[in-house]
């Protein structure tokens, strides 16, 4: 009998936004909400986590908005 090692998924990370402080999921065993939308943040140096979907979006928006610097 071989003993093989059992493979567990993890379950989705319950956030708290970096930015607002809402509650919300992400799912590193599969896709995230953040994979479906059309634009890419760059990860937080700060030391912060994640944002939520509405502060993404806003962030996206103000990065879209701001001039080339």
């Amino acid at each position: 009998m071989t003993d093989r090692p059992e493979t567990s998924v993890p379950t989705p990370r319950r956030l708290i936004c970096f930015g607002c402080g809402t509650e919300f999921t992400c799912n590193l065993a599969g896709p995230c909400w953040c994979s479906d939308e059309t634009y890419r943040l760059p990860m937080p140096v700060d030391g912060g986590d994640c944002l939520c979907p509405t502060c993404m979006r806003k962030a996206a928006a103000q990065m879209s908005s701001s001039p080339i610097s």
